[in-house]
C-alpha cells in the first residue's frame, strides 16, 4: 500500500459538506481485497478492538486495504474525542488506485490520523506491535491544543446555529464571522466592539475602582503599594483582613485574600509582584465570590465560584486527595475542559499553612480543606449557577459597572454574602472587571444549569434575522465563465455597492485589482469574502480549486453553470469524461442556499441535469425559447431567460421583461451567440438576487468588453482596415463558439493564430486546429512560453497533426514565440481581412497588439 497526494479539503467539496482529508492510495492485487490477506482483519482488530464494521450488513463487494485505511483514520479520530462521522473510498479508473476521503475536525489531527492509520494497517499486516493508547493520546493532545477553547467554541456554535458563516483566522482563538462588509471578529470572549481603552481600564484595578466608585457602585477601599513595607502599612490602615493582588493581573494569578499577618502579606506581595510591577492592597470583603457576565446592557449569567478544596476522609493525605479530585475527566491542565486541575504551589502551601496543614497532612473525615482563597476556575475552583437568583438591584449595579468601564462584554467579580440582596444592604462590592471573561463556568457549571451565553454574545453582535452574509454568486463552466463573472459584477455594482470579484485574470475589489494571475480558486475567493469593503461577491469557481481544496464558502446565493465541454482539462485528477467533469462543476449547485438559485444552460443537457441537485430554485436560460426544458419550466411558473429575435427576455409565468440586444454592446447587436448566452446568464443571476431591472439594463448597457475591462474575452481591434480579435479560447468548444461568432462578421480573408495548452489531452489539442483549419484561410501555429509539462515541440506537433485533417486552410506556418507570431499574423493582413489571435500570455499579448496598432496609426 502506498499513500500519496494528500490534500486537505477545507470547504464543501466533491464528496461532502464536511472538511476532509483526501489521499490517493495504491494497492497491490492482494490488497484490493482484505479477504486475500490471511488473518489481516483479525490482527487489525487485535490492535484496535474499538474499530467498527468495515463493511455494511449485506455488503458483498471486496473491501480493499484503502477502504480499511479510511475507516481506521476516521475511527482513530473518533476515539480520540473528535466529532467526525464521514469517510468514503472510491476506486479510480486505474486498477488498484483509490481515492480515500475521511472527515477531520482539525486539519493537523486529520493528517496525523492518516499517518497513524497507515502505521496501524502495516503493523497488522506484518504482525508487529502498535501502541494504540499512545496513538490516541497523540491525537487527543493535538486536538486539545488546536481546537477552539470552550469560550470561543460556544460563540462559534451559536453563530453556526444562526446560519452565520465563520472562519478561524489563526491557530488561536481569532475568528471571523460573516463576510465582507458584514463581517465581525472575536478573539476568545472579546469582540471587535471591545474598546482597547476599556480593556486597559479593566486591567488597571486602581483606575477601575475609582471609576466605579464615581458611578455609585460599591467597591472595597484600598490603594497601590510600592514595596512590602508599604503593603504592610496599607494593611494596617485598613484595620482588618486584606486582599493583595497585582494591579493588572488576570485569571486570579497572584491574588491572595483574607490575609492579616506580616508574613502572609510579605508572601502575597512577592506572588503579586511576580505578575505586575504594581500591587494593590484592599479591604477584604467577607462572603462568596460571584462572577456576573454582562453582555451589552444585560446580565446574562451569574455563578458562585468556590475555591479549590478537598474533603478529608481520615485516611489519605491532602496530596492524595487532590490527586484523586484531579482524576475527574472534566478537569484538565488548561482551558479546554470544563474544570482545571487543582495545583499545590506556593500559594496553596501558604493557604494550607494558615489552616495548620501541609500537603502530607491527613485531615479528619468530613473536614473541608481549602487550597486557595480565590475561586477562579483557572486555579482549580468550581462554579454553581445562580443566574435566576440575582436581585434586580444587584444586577443593575453590575450592568452599571460594565457600562462605566465601557465594555460590551465583561465578567464582573462581586463579593457578597448572597445575590438575593442589593450590595449596599450587605456591605458587598465589585472587586474586579474582566475583559475577555472565561465562559466555562456559565456554559457547564459544576452545579446548576448551563446558560446560553454564546447565543447572547452573538445576539449582541448581530441583530435578529441578520446572518452576516453578503450576496455570493459562484460561476462555473467550460467557457464564458470570466465574461459572465465580469458582467454580473458590473451589474451588481451599479447601485454603488462594492463588488468583490475573482476570475482567471485576478482578484478585484470594486475597480481595483489586488491580485493578478489565475485567481479562480478558493484562496482568492476567501480573500474577497474577508475584505471589509465588499458588499457582494462574484466568484469564478474553477474545477481545479474544487478538487484541490473544496469551496471557499458553505453556500452561495446564486450558482451559474454556463456549459460543459470536452476540452476542460479532461484526463486530469481522474476526471476523464464530461460526466465526471459535470460532477465537479455541479458542486456549486449542490451548495446553493435553500432560498438561492441555480442558473443553468437548458440547451446543454449535462448542465440541465444538475437542476434536481439544487436545494433552491432553478432558472434556465437558452437561445431557443421553444426548447422543451424551457417550455416545461415556464409552464410550471418558474423563471426562464431566452432570446426572442432582437431581444433577451426574462420570463416567469405570464410576466415578461425584454431587453433589446442593441442595448447590450457585449453582444454586438446579437451577432455573437456565445456573448448573448453570457449576457443571459448574468441577467438571470442579477434577477435571482432581486436586482432592479433599471439597474440590470444600466449595467448591460455600460459594460465595455475591451482589453481593459475583459482582457482576452473577444476583444476587437481595428488594424489598418482589418479586424483583429484577441481571445483566450483554449479548447475545442471555445473554438466552435469563436468560429460561430466570426462567421457572422464579414471578411475578405480569414487568418487564425493559435497555440495549445500542454495540459490538455492530445485529441483536444489536435481538434482545435482541425476546427480552425475548416473555418480559416490561413492558420499560423506558434509555441507559447509555457508547455505545461510537454516536451519542447510536442504541442506544436499535435497542432500540426490536427491541421492535416482540415479542408479549408490554404496556408500555414509554424513560429516560435507568441509575440513574434503576433507580428507575423498582423503582417499578413490587408484591409477587409479578419484575424483571430488566440493569446496565451493575455495581458502581455494584448499590450503588444495595442502597441502595434498604435504604431500603425502613427504618422510616418
Amino acid at each position: 500500500m502506498e499513500v500519496s497526494r494528500i490534500r486537505a479539503l477545507r470547504g464543501p467539496n466533491l464528496w461532502s459538506r464536511n472538511t476532509a482529508i483526501e489521499a490517493i492510495v495504491a494497492c497491490t492485487d492482494a490488497e484490493c481485497s482484505i479477504d486475500r490477506l490471511p488473518g489481516f482483519e483479525g490482527q487489525l482488530r487485535k490492535r484496535f478492538p474499538q474499530l467498527g464494521l468495515l463493511r455494511p450488513e449485506g455488503h458483498l463487494e471486496d473491501v480493499s486495504l484503502a477502504h480499511t485505511l479510511a475507516h481506521v483514520a476516521l475511527a482513530l479520530q473518533a476515539h480520540a474525542g473528535c466529532p467526525v462521522t464521514f469517510c468514503r473510498t472510491q476506486a479510480t479508473i486505474e486498477p488498484g488506485i483509490y481515492q480515500v476521503v475521511f472527515e477531520y475536525s482539525e486539519e493537523q489531527v486529520g493528517r496525523l490520523a492518516l499517518e497513524l492509520a497507515e502505521q496501524l494497517c502495516l503493523a497488522a499486516m506484518a504482525d508487529q506491535a502498535f501502541d494504540l493508547p499512545a496513538a490516541l493520546a497523540r491525537l487527543r493532545e493535538m486536538d486539545e491544543d488546536l481546537r477552539l477553547g470552550p469560550s470561543t467554541g460556544a460563540i462559534v456554535h451559536a453563530a453556526v446555529a444562526r446560519g452565520i458563516p465563520f472562519r478561524r483566522l489563526t491557530q488561536g482563538s481569532m475568528v471571523q464571522f460573516g463576510w465582507g462588509s458584514r463581517q465581525r471578529r472575536i478573539q476568545a470572549a472579546e469582540t471587535d466592539l471591545t474598546s482597547a481603552i476599556s480593556e486597559s481600564i479593566a486591567q488597571d484595578k486602581d483606575l477601575t475602582k475609582m471609576l466605579l466608585d464615581a458611578a455609585g457602585v460599591p467597591v472595597p477601599l484600598g490603594r497601590t503599594v510600592d514595596n512590602v513595607e508599604d503593603a504592610w502599612a496599607a494593611a494596617q490602615a485598613l484595620q482588618g483582613p486584606v486582599v493583595v493582588k497585582p494591579r493588572d493581573g488576570s485569571q486570579g494569578r497572584g491574588v491572595a485574600v483574607n490575609i492579616e499577618t506580616r508574613e502572609q502579606i510579605a508572601a502575597a506581595y512577592a506572588a503579586a509582584e511576580a505578575i505586575s510591577d504594581d500591587v494593590i492592597v484592599e479591604r477584604y470583603i467577607p462572603g462568596h465570590d460571584f462572577r456576573m457576565l454582562v453582555v451589552g446592557d444585560t446580565l446574562v449569567a451569574a455563578a458562585r465560584r468556590d475555591p479549590p478544596q478537598v474533603s478529608g476522609d481520615g485516611a489519605r493525605t491532602i496530596r492524595e486527595l487532590v490527586a484523586q479530585v484531579n482524576t475527574d475527566p472534566l478537569r484538565g491542565d488548561g482551558h479546554a475542559t470544563t474544570l482545571t486541575k487543582i495545583r499545590i504551589d506556593d500559594i496553596a502551601l501558604g493557604v494550607l499553612a494558615k489552616q495548620g496543614y501541609t500537603p502530607d497532612s491527613v485531615p479528619p473525615a468530613g473536614t473541608r480543606v481549602v487550597l486557595r482563597n480565590n475561586a477562579n476556575l483557572s486555579t482549580g475552583g468550581s462554579a454553581t449557577d445562580v443566574t435566576d437568583e440575582v436581585h434586580p438591584e444587584l444586577a443593575a449595579r453590575v450592568v452599571t459597572a460594565a457600562r462605566m468601564i465601557g465594555l460590551d462584554l465583561c465578567g464582573v467579580d462581586v463579593v457578597a454574602e448572597t445575590v438575593h440582596q442589593p450590595l449596599e444592604e450587605q456591605r458587598g462590592g465589585v472587586v474586579e472587571i474582566n475583559a475577555a471573561p472565561g465562559l466555562r463556568m456559565h456554559l457547564n457549571p459544576s452545579f446548576g444549569k448551563g446558560r446560553a451565553v454564546g447565543e447572547a454574545i452573538i445576539a449582541n453582535m448581530y441583530e435578529e434575522g441578520e446572518d452576516g452574509r453578503i450576496p455570493v454568486v459562484a460561476v462555473a463552466g467550460t467557457n464564458g465563465k470570466t465574461t459572465t463573472v465580469r458582467l454580473t459584477a458590473h451589474i451588481l455594482g451599479q447601485d454603488g455597492r462594492t463588488v468583490g470579484m475573482t476570475n482567471s485574470d485576478g482578484v478585484y475589489i470594486g475597480d481595483r485589482r489586488i491580485d493578478t494571475g489565475d485567481c479562480s480558486g478558493p484562496r482568492s475567493a476567501r480573500s474577497v469574502l474577508m475584505h471589509p469593503e465588499v458588499d457582494a461577491a462574484v466568484l469564478e469557481t474553477a474545477r481545479g480549486g474544487i478538487l484541490r481544496e473544496g469551496l471557499a464558502f458553505d453556500r452561495c446565493d446564486v450558482a451559474v453553470v454556463t456549459n460543459i465541454g470536452m476540452g476542460d482539462h479532461l484526463g486530469l485528477g481522474y476526471i476523464s469524461t464530461v460526466e465526471d467533469l459535470a460532477v465537479v462543476k455541479r458542486v456549486i449547485v449542490q451548495y446553493v442556499g435553500s432560498k438561492g438559485t441555480a442558473v443553468l444552460n437548458a440547451a446543454d443537457p449535462i448542465v440541465a441535469e444538475m437542476a434536481p441537485t439544487c436545494p433552491g430554485n432553478v432558472t434556465f436560460f437558452a437561445q431557443d425559447r421553444n426548447h422543451p426544458r424551457m417550455i416545461t419550466h415556464r409552464a410550471q411558473g418558474l423563471r426562464v431567460v431566452y432570446r426572442d429575435g432582437d431581444s433577451i427576455v426574462a420570463a416567469q409565468g405570464a410576466d415578461e421583461h425584454a431587453i433589446a440586444l442593441s442595448a447590450i454592446p457585449l453582444t454586438r447587436q446579437g451577432s455573437i451567440p456565445f456573448q448573448v448566452e453570457n449576457a443571459m446568464a448574468a441577467i438571470a443571476a442579477a434577477w435571482a438576487l432581486g436586482t432592479d431591472w433599471t439597474q440590470i439594463e444600466r449595467g448591460l448597457g455600460s459594460f465595455v468588453n475591451d482589453a481593459a475591462s475583459a482582457p482576452g474575452r473577444f476583444n476587437v481591434f481595428d488594424y489598418r482596415g482589418a479586424t483583429v480579435i484577441a481571445d483566450y479560447g483554449h479548447n475545442p468548444d471555445a473554438m466552435l463558439a469563436l468560429i460561430q461568432a466570426v462567421d457572422a462578421m464579414p471578411a475578405r480573408r480569414r487568418v487564425a493564430l493559435i497555440s495549445g495548452a500542454g495540459d490538455r489531452r492530445d485529441e483536444d489539442i489536435r481538434r482545435q486546429t482541425e476546427l480552425l483549419g475548416d473555418a480559416f484561410d490561413d492558420v499560423l501555429l506558434y509555441q507559447d512560453q509555457c508547455q505545461r509539462g510537454r516536451a519542447d515541440g510536442e504541442v506544436i506537433a499535435l497542432l500540426r497533426e490536427g491541421l492535416r485533417n482540415a479542408g479549408r486552410a490554404r496556408h500555414s506556418e509554424e513560429i516560435d514565440g507568441e509575440f513574434v507570431a503576433i507580428d507575423a499574423a498582423l503582417a499578413r493582413l490587408e484591409p477587409g481581412d479578419l484575424c483571430l489571435i488566440l493569446v496565451d500570455q493575455v495581458e502581455e499579448a494584448l499590450a503588444h497588439i495595442a502597441q502595434r496598432i498604435a504604431e500603425s496609426a502613427a504618422p510616418a
